[in-house]
């Protein structure tokens, strides 16, 4: 019978020092953010298209965002899911603002550098902000619904399954919000089809055989 997997069971575990929900949680924000930052970095990949260099951690991303459905369920993911909105919103604010504010002569090469960096074009923000917190509110949900038919088998059937729609949502909101009309259609649709696979790859490569390691050092930890 398939069970329900509890919402917080480090609730029995209250007074530890180890809180696995706030480490995966700090986790899967921290790869976000980095991801952000990662993608003002163009790559070339092996010299048949262009990605930013984010698309190499932020499937990692998506990989704990599936550990933390398949322990805590879906109410705590999806609270997890709003609040790496959130730390990026601010973190993008944040940031932002320091573009503007003075600085002195001697330093304007260091303030240059920032100011490329974090001068965010605000259709690539909406685009980040929107996608990630669509694709990863699917891949969360359909976490849970692929595992009502599989119960605790199969764990690799859910995190790419569930992938396979999040990040297409992912890539194709990210991909038009930031570029339509500002590249052809034949050039967008390409941006979309190669994010998707190349985040798709690198999450049932790297991404699948640490959800399970982590899944079932949490199973363990947390008596599942």
């Amino acid at each position: 019978m398939n069970t329900q997997v509890p919402e917080n069971p480090v609730e029995k575990n209250r007074g530890n020092d180890f809180n696995p929900l706030v480490v995966i949680a700090t986790l899967m924000v921290c790869c976000y953010l980095a991801a952000n930052v990662m993608a003002v970095k163009v790559m070339d990949l092996f010299g048949t298209t262009l990605l930013d260099a984010g698309t190499l951690i932020f499937p990692f991303a998506y990989m704990l965002g599936d550990v933390l459905t398949e322990i805590w369920g879906f109410k705590t993911a999806r609270k997890v899911i709003f609040l790496c909105f959130i730390c990026n919103a601010i973190f993008m604010g944040a940031t932002a603002l320091a573009v503007v504010v003075p600085y002195p002569a001697y330093l304007a090469e260091t303030a240059v550098a920032y100011n490329i960096v974090f001068a965010y074009m605000p259709r690539i923000v909406a685009g980040s902000l929107c996608a990630f917190l669509v694709g990863s509110l699917a891949n969360a949900w359909l976490m849970i619904k692929i595992r009502e038919l599989t119960g605790r088998r199969l764990l690799w059937v859910r995190t790419i399954g569930s992938s396979v729609v999040g990040q297409l949502l992912d890539s194709g909101i990210f991909c038009v919000i930031a570029f339509a009309g500002v590249v052809t259609t034949r050039d967008l649709l390409s941006m979309i089809f190669t994010l998707y696979i190349v985040k798709l790859l690198i999450e049932a490569a790297g991404g699948t055989p640490l959800a399970y390691a982590l899944v079932g050092y949490l199973r363990r930890k947390l008596e599942l």
